[in-house]
Order: C-alpha cells, then sequence, then structure tokens
C-alpha cells in the first residue's frame, strides 16, 4: 500500500487485470508497447548545455513523468528522441532497435514515436475524424474506419466526428490529440505539458480520462510536466530533472520520502531547512538530534523537515517556540515559528485550525522518521529557511 503524500489529493491511477487490460487493448487500437533506452545524452545550445549526460530506461507499457523546473530539458528530451531534434552524444533504442546513435539517426516518421503537443497541434481543415486518420496515410479504408471509430468511441468523440477543431472545448481536443497520435499504434508515446492549458477542474477529469486510456493500452509514455503534484498522480516512475542533468529516478514515494538533495526535497513541497554538520553518523541542530550514517564526519549538510512533520507538543514538553504568525488554507492551516537558535523561522502545518495567538509560546516535536538529511550542495541563504520552489 503506497502511503498517503500531501500533496497527493487524489489515488494513484489504479492498474487493470491482465485479461481486462487485453481485452480492451484489442478494442482499441492493438498497441504492442516497446522499451525506451536513454544512453549518455547530451545536448547544447550556443554552448550552453541542454541535456548532460541524461540516461534513462522506460520499460514497456510503463508512464514515466519528467519533472523539472522551466529550462530544465524537458522538452530538449522529448524532442530527442522523437527525432525532430539531433543530441551532440549519445544513443536512443526503441523496442531493442537503435535510432540515435554512433550509426545515425532513424528519421522521425520510422520511429513508431507518437506525440501530443502542449498546444495540441491539431489540423484547423480537418475534422475530429480526418485528424485521427492523418497518421494512418497508406492504409486500406476498412481499417482507417475501423481504427478512428474505435478510438473515437474509446474518448467519448463518436458525436464529433464530423466536427473542426476550432468547434471543440480545450478538453475535447485534447482527447482528438491524443487519438491522433494512438491511431498508428505507437512503440512509445510522448506528452508535452498535455494538460497545463486546461483549466483546473477540466485538467484534473481529462487527466484521468487520459491516464485510463494509456493504462488500458499498456502504452510506454513520457508525460513532460512541471507540476510535481501532477508527477505523483500520473506516474509510475518519475524523473527529476535540473539545468539538464538527471538528479533522482524513482517511484513518487523515492523522490518525496527519500530525496538524494535538498533541490528534490523542496521542489515537491515548502521544507524547513536546517544547515548543520554531521558528527558520529549525527547532526545536532535546534529543532533536535537526528540520524545521517550515510554521510561522512564533517560534511556540511541540510537536514530538510516539511511542515507536515512538526507538530504540537502535548502539555509543556518538547521544543519552545514563538508564534509569528498563521495562515488558514482550508483543510489545514499553516503556522510560523521562531526557535531560538534557527536564523530564521519555520513552517509547521496543522490539521484544522490551530487558532494559535501571535506572540504566544507553544511547544512543538519533530517526527524524526521522516526527517531527510541530505549534503549541502547549495548555498543556503541565511535568512530564509523555506527556500522558493522553482516551477
Amino acid at each position: 500500500m503506497r502511503p498517503d503524500l500531501t500533496i497527493q489529493q487524489e489515488a494513484f491511477a489504479g492498474r487493470l487485470g491482465t485479461t481486462a487490460a487485453s481485452q480492451r487493448r484489442s478494442l482499441v487500437t492493438d498497441c504492442v508497447p516497446g522499451t525506451l533506452t536513454i544512453e549518455n545524452l547530451t545536448a547544447s545550445f550556443g554552448g550552453d548545455l541542454a541535456l548532460d549526460d541524461v540516461s534513462l530506461e522506460i520499460r514497456a507499457g510503463e508512464i514515466l513523468c519528467l519533472l523539472g523546473p522551466s529550462g530544465s530539458g524537458k522538452s530538449t528530451l522529448l524532442r530527442i528522441v522523437a527525432g525532430i531534434m539531433r543530441p551532440g552524444r549519445g544513443r536512443i533504442a526503441i523496442g531493442g532497435d537503435e535510432v540515435e546513435g554512433a550509426d545515425g539517426s532513424v528519421e522521425p516518421e520510422r520511429r513508431r514515436v507518437g506525440m501530443v503537443f502542449q498546444d495540441f497541434a491539431l489540423f484547423p481543415h480537418l475534422n475530429v475524424a480526418e485528424n485521427v486518420a492523418f497518421g494512418l496515410r497508406g492504409k486500406g479504408r476498412r481499417e482507417i474506419d475501423r481504427t478512428v471509430g474505435a478510438l473515437l468511441k474509446r474518448v467519448g468523440l463518436e458525436p464529433f466526428a464530423g466536427r473542426y477543431p476550432h468547434m471543440l472545448s480545450g478538453g475535447e481536443r485534447q482527447r482528438v490529440a491524443l487519438a491522433r497520435a494512438l491511431a498508428p499504434r505507437p512503440l512509445v508515446l510522448l506528452m508535452d505539458e498535455p494538460f497545463s492549458s486546461l483549466d483546473d477542474r477540466l485538467r484534473d477529469r481529462v487527466r484521468r480520462d487520459t491516464i485510463d486510456l494509456l493504462r488500458d493500452t499498456a502504452t510506454t509514455t513520457i508525460i513532460v510536466t512541471h507540476d510535481p503534484s501532477e508527477a505523483v498522480r500520473v506516474g509510475d516512475r518519475i524523473a527529476l530533472l535540473r539545468r539538464g542533468r538527471l538528479l533522482q529516478c524513482g517511484s513518487a514515494e523515492d523522490l518525496y520520502l527519500r530525496p538524494k538533495t535538498a533541490f528534490a526535497a523542496r521542489f515537491f513541497s515548502d521544507v524547513n531547512e536546517l544547515p548543520g554538520t554531521c558528527r558520529g553518523g549525527r547532526v545536532n541542530t535546534p529543532l533536535g538530534s537526528f540520524a545521517a550514517p550515510h554521510l561522512p564526519d564533517d560534511a556540511s549538510v541540510r537536514v530538510c523537515i516539511r511542515p507536515e512533520h512538526l507538530r504540537l507538543a502535548g502539555g509543556a514538553t518538547g521544543i519552545c517556540a514563538r508564534v509569528l504568525g498563521s495562515e488558514f488554507l482550508g483543510e489545514t492551516e499553516r503556522v510560523t515559528l521562531d526557535v531560538t537558535g534557527l536564523a530564521g523561522p519555520v513552517s509547521m502545518r496543522v490539521l484544522g485550525r490551530a487558532r494559535l495567538e501571535a506572540d504566544s509560546c507553544v511547544h512543538i516535536e519533530v517526527d524524526s522518521s521522516n526527517v531527510v538529511v541530505v549534503p549541502d550542495d547549495e548555498p543556503i541563504d541565511a535568512d530564509r529557511c523555506l527556500p522558493e520552489v522553482t516551477t
């Protein structure tokens, strides 16, 4: 059972049983998922590294979320996999066949890669059915009609087959773009920020429907996003990029609960960062002493404590703190605290209303089982303990 993460407000997408999934695949596109292997991929623009020695293995039928701030190299990686761009160095194999490497590059149209763009890129002069059929040129009319009909039925757009893109809502255009990408039965599907142009309420519904279809067809998929909550909802695994480098790849639990860097920790939510030095496998801070057996003695470290892992202590026990203020957030309340010995305030999140008076003194405890200690890999601003998240 996966633990409930605070940034996740809906359950992880479930998987269908093998028999049901196989039956639905036969009704939709008979997709044959392929593995995607990326080895030592490097790309530069004007002397600046856009990708720096990135290696990934995406399993057949897996949904991988490529996550990172703007400019981290996510879209560049997608374009190279699709064959739209050439890397400076590296190798790519799809379904075991090399499509990019020392021996040359396979043309985009021969890679069996589908792509859904952020703006959907539908042909305005073609109706819905014609857009979906676009990648099926050269097939027999009967096969085209069967494939288009099955996909439109699966995405709920059969009645819209004769409409044109300007007559559709944003969610409907997104579904047409997905159906068009799946029609040629790609080995790999690439989706570049596919839900970012939709409003929040519509985005949740369209995203669920999209992931259901990708699960049903067992389509090997990379979804690019800058939104960590979206990555947690949809990805079997998450690959976190920063400045062209792959920082960490693993399950949502791995990246959220076991980040390897302070950047990875703070990217998923606010985090209190406390500087310290590792001695004897531990780090002492004004909020307590925490284990760090994986770090060498005298190493400069950061102790990362998420606001939800601070709590009010029962009675006059725990660490004394002064209330600086609070902010009601609906289901939770964020309380800002001053703790003696810290250069800046810390943030605590409590369920419901804490109703704490400013300047009042409280006692707090730390859930040490969820504290993460990482190397001090970036300069720390002594004036604040809650660095801003770059998205």
